[in-house]
Order: C-alpha cells, then structure tokens, then sequence
C-alpha cells in the first residue's frame, strides 16, 4: 500500500503537470510572441560517446551582473531565472561530425543527448562543439532557434580528474544556514559573491598539473537548482576559475520523484561513481567542505575505488568543534586506503601538499598565496546585509604515515621552499587536520 508521502507527490506532481500543460496551451492559443531558446549545459564524455543535457525555454532575459547593482536588482533577475517557462515535449536535433540526432525533452523542457563521433577527436582539445537545432516548437516570424553545447573530453594529457563541490567549497554560501544561504543566492550576484580565497588560482593550477599544460578535467557538483545554471557560469568567467560540467544540479519544480528523493548523500555519491567509472584511467582528487555530509561521501568513494583517490581535501566550514574529530576519524580509514585526507580552513595547505606530491608545480604557489590575500578584501553589500561571519575553528591535528616519494624529491630539491619565498609578511597557519599515508594513485 502507498504511503503518505507517495500519494502526495503523485498529487502534487500530476497538479503541478496539469497547470503547466494548460498555461502552455494558453499561450500558444493566445499566441505567444516570447523567442524560445536552447540552454545547453556544460557536458561529458570520452572519444567514443558525448554526453550533453539541455533545456527549452521561452527566453526571459537576464541582464548581466554589475559592479553597482542594487539588491533590487539582484532580486529580480534571481526573479526572472525562476520564473521562465519551459517548453514541454519540445524536439531537439543534435549534430556532430556530421551524425545528427533527434532527441524530445520531458515536461520540464529538459533534454539529453548521447552522441557517437565517428572521427578521432582532436587530441590537443579540452572541448567539443554539438550543434543543437530547434525542430519544434516553431513560431511564425521568429529565426531559427539554434545553440552550440560544449562537451568535456580529456586529452591525452591528462594527468588526473578532479571532482569539486561548489557551495561552500569554491564559493562562499553558508549552505548550513538556510537564512542566510537564502540571502545570498537570492540577493546577490556574480560580482558580489565572493570566492573562497586562494581557491581560483589553486584550481587553475590542478587544472594545469605538474607543468603547468595538462589540461585535466575539471568536474563540479552542486544540488543547487538548474536555474542558477547562468550565474555559476558568470561567476566562474569573472573569477577566471577553470570551467567544467556541473552535475547534480536540480530542477526545483515537482514531480514524483523529486518531491521524494530525500537521498542526498546517495544521489550525489551516485553522480560521482559514474564520473569515476566513465574516467576509469585517471585518478581523481576530491575537494568538498565540512559543512554538510562531504567527508562522508568522499571517504566512501575511497573505499569503493581503491587506490584511484589521490588525495580529499576538505574546506573547514563547520562552527562545531566535534566536527573536526568525526573527519579525524574518517581520515585514519582513508589512509589505510592508501589515500590522504587534509581538512584546512584555507587553501594553501592543501596546494602545498599538492605541490609536495607533484600533482601542481611549485611555481603555482607564490600565486596562489597572492590571489589569497587579494580574496580577501573589505566586506560588500551581501556580507554587510548578512553580519559578519563569525570564522570556524578547528583544532590542529596532524598525522602522518610514511613520507611518499614524490614529497622526499621535493623536500631534497628544496622547490617547495624555494617556491614559497616571497617578500609578503608570514601568513598565520590556520588550524588543519592532515592525516596522511603512501599515495599509491
């Protein structure tokens, strides 16, 4: 017999079908003058299959982040993100190398196309350009509806994958506090929200890898909802962070399984699995924060895939001074693994170790401590709104197991010291928990 719980999605699933279904075929009779538009999202894939997901909508546009944008502002085009209308059922073809495809989205104007390339991809080349073709709906006196989604193909080059939360982990969001998550998604911008600091630079320099050239992909992970889709991308461009597919983004509308799926953790380690089985060659490092179930997850995928995790390195975000102590004890499971766990409040200890490993190069370091210090600028408009926040603590604890290699090198070549040598005053250590074991990734 259902449940409670599945006989109200049911309900309010169908109902939220139902209105959706009669306002469009309002505006069609009505006749709807609104241009309709392709969204691409970043996709996925290797040489032999591409992965890219879309949405059709009717274009309600959203002015472009500004300097001096007032909250009002802010307000209304957050406003108009969720107020667009999707265009169900819409058929889109998709084309590449010559092989198209016809796809039909669902309800919500959401598509996915899985292409074949029938040629060796370039091998030079991060990224792939699919053509996408609006076939239906059409509107009289309008021009065909195009777009170009781009799709994420490592190179040869690769030197290993990285997989990043982004709330709270790349950008400030306080996901713990739904006040004041709320207040900064809804009342701010790309501008005005601010980067962890130090957390470009270190991502550009994973990007580039021990020479600086290797081109590794970067993978990101949010549950933050798809209409939002178009700032993360502007925030991502102004702070010049690497770019990469967001997966588990979310459509905040209902439906059955949505209104159901209360497995967080499960979905999200699930998103996760496909990237490391899709990317079975490379070795990955795991960035997430200490705010939500992060630790948890990752320490679970080390287990799940042994010996393919480099290093999890976790931001410090809790105000709960047990929390550090429960990743301690995570941290000793994730070096009998074979694996390192580092949780810090700041970015330099884990670009350090991760220039000590040689998975960055030295040189990175003196930038990464710079564009720190630049991060850290005068509160604005969001932050002065909101109050300060008050900083997380954490005790230090380090533990380490047998130095690897590649640190001994470093350490006996003197780069990461050399590296480190600026004319900047000597930055406080924050408190960091970095248990640490052979590498074998």
């Amino acid at each position: 017999m259902a449940g409670w719980k599945e006989v109200l999605g049911l309900i309010a699933a169908n109902a939220e079908e139902h209105i959706d279904a009669l306002k469009y075929r309002l505006g069609e009779r009505l006749g709807s003058d609104d241009p309709i538009v392709i969204t691409p999202y970043r996709g996925y894939g290797t040489p032999e299959r591409l992965y890219l997901k879309g949405r059709v909508l009717e274009n309600y546009p959203v002015m472009a982040a500004g300097d001096n944008d007032s909250l009002w502002d802010n307000l209304v085009n957050m406003y108009r993100r969720f107020a667009t209308d999707e265009i169900p059922y819409a058929r889109v073809k998709a084309r590449f190398q010559g092989v198209e495809q016809e796809v039909a989205a669902d309800e919500e104007g959401f598509f996915e196309v899985e292409i074949k390339p029938v040629q060796p991809l370039p091998a030079d080349r991060l990224w792939h350009e699919v053509e996408l073709e609006l076939l239906y709906p059409l509107r009289e006196g309008h021009a065909p509806v195009w777009a170009i989604g781009s799709v994420l193909v490592p190179p040869p080059s690769a030197e290993f994958g990285m997989i990043s939360d982004i709330d709270d982990t790349v950008v400030h969001t306080d996901a713990a506090n739904v006040l004041r998550m709320a207040r900064t998604v809804f009342l701010g911008n790309a501008r005005t929200r601010l980067p962890f600091e130090g957390a470009a630079a270190f991502y550009r320099a994973l990007h580039g890898g021990s020479h600086g050239n290797a081109m590794n992909p970067m993978l990101y992970v949010s549950s933050s909802a798809w209409n939002i889709y178009d700032l993360l991308s502007e925030f991502f461009h102004l702070h010049d962070i690497p770019t990469g597919p967001v997966l588990f983004l979310r459509d905040w509308g209902l439906s059955r399984e949505r209104l159901l799926d209360f497995g967080h953790r499960s979905h999200k380690l699930g998103t996760i699995r496909r990237m490391l089985e899709l990317y079975s060659n490379l070795p990955f490092i795991l960035i997430g924060d200490s705010g939500q179930e992060d630790p948890e997850i990752y320490y679970e995928l080390v287990g799940l895939y042994p010996n393919r995790i480099r290093a999890v390195y976790i931001r410090n975000v809790s105000r709960d001074l047990k929390r550090p102590e429960e990743i301690r004890a995570l941290a000793e499971e994730v070096v009998a693994a074979g694996s390192t766990l580092i949780l810090a409040d700041d970015t330099l200890p884990m670009a350090q170790h991760a220039a000590e490993q040689g998975w960055i190069a030295p040189s990175a370091l003196p930038g990464i401590r710079i564009e720190k210090e630049k991060d850290q600028a005068p509160p604005g408009p969001i932050e002065a709104l909101l109050g300060e926040e008050e900083p997380a603590e954490a005790p230090t604890v380090v533990v380490e197991g047998e130095t690897p290699a590649a640190t001994e090198a470093a350490i006996e070549t003197g780069a990461i010291e050399e590296a480190l040598k600026t004319e900047e005053p000597e930055i406080k250590k924050p408190p960091n928990v970095i248990v640490e074991g052979t590498n074998k990734a």
